[in-house]
């Protein structure tokens, strides 16, 4: 599997000095380099974007701003990215990378926790295309309540890490909260008629779904 990766890494558009700057400080500056979304799904996400052709684009998580800059940079002119992030430590890193890859202008940072946001964001009628979630796993069936009703019909709800490092399919089944949570989540997406979705084993697995 290592050598598939890096071949496919080899021959993916190169992610570009702003991204190499944020892989590098996210290692250096942190204890937790392996959360960074990286080039594969980068990318992913950047094309997802395009596609998709949205407009407005809310993201759960962006921990040091990597996703937050695919996801911009797939966004035409007139598009606009809110972005939340837990752990406002980060802060100085996070806006730093948007201003490196020249999207300060197009990414809005929120601080705090993601519920309480969301909540906020849902108050003053924010809408969205997409939606991008990678916060806490235990909280993903509540995020995706959430959210729901904020994504109109043909928009798209994506969520990261839904095979969790293989543990949703373990037997027996691990009863962490976080494994719990993201094994509520995928069954919730699957019996929900008003959605499609397809489970992409990409990195630790990633929920596309489309809301009929």
């Amino acid at each position: 599997m290592e050598k598939i990766y890096k071949y496919i890494e080899e021959h993916v558009t190169r992610q570009g000095e702003a991204l190499d700057w944020v892989e590098k400080q996210t290692h250096i500056r942190t204890n937790h380099a392996r959360m960074l979304s990286g080039k594969l799904q980068g990318e992913l996400l950047r094309i997802l974007v395009q596609i998709s052709g949205a407009k407005r684009i809310l993201e759960l998580g962006t921990f040091t701003g990597y996703s937050a800059i695919c996801l911009a940079r797939g966004l035409k002119e007139d598009g606009h990215l809110d972005s939340l992030e837990l752990n406002d430590e980060l802060e100085d890193l996070i806006l730093q990378a948007h201003e490196k890859a020249g999207l300060q202008d197009r990414i809005t940072m929120h601080f705090g926790d993601a519920k309480e946001t969301v909540g906020k964001l849902k108050q003053e009628g924010k809408m969205y295309d997409l939606v991008f979630i990678d916060a806490n796993k235990r909280e993903y069936p509540e995020y995706y309540n959430l959210v729901f009703d904020m994504v109109p019909s043909g928009g798209y709800i994506l969520a990261d890490n839904v095979l969790w490092d293989g543990k949703v399919y373990q037997e027996p089944v691990p009863q962490d909260a976080q494994t719990q949570g993201i094994i509520r989540f995928n069954q919730m997406v699957k019996d929900d008629p008003r959605v499609e979705n397809v489970i992409l084993p990409l990195r630790d697995g990633m929920n596309l779904i489309r809301k009929k």
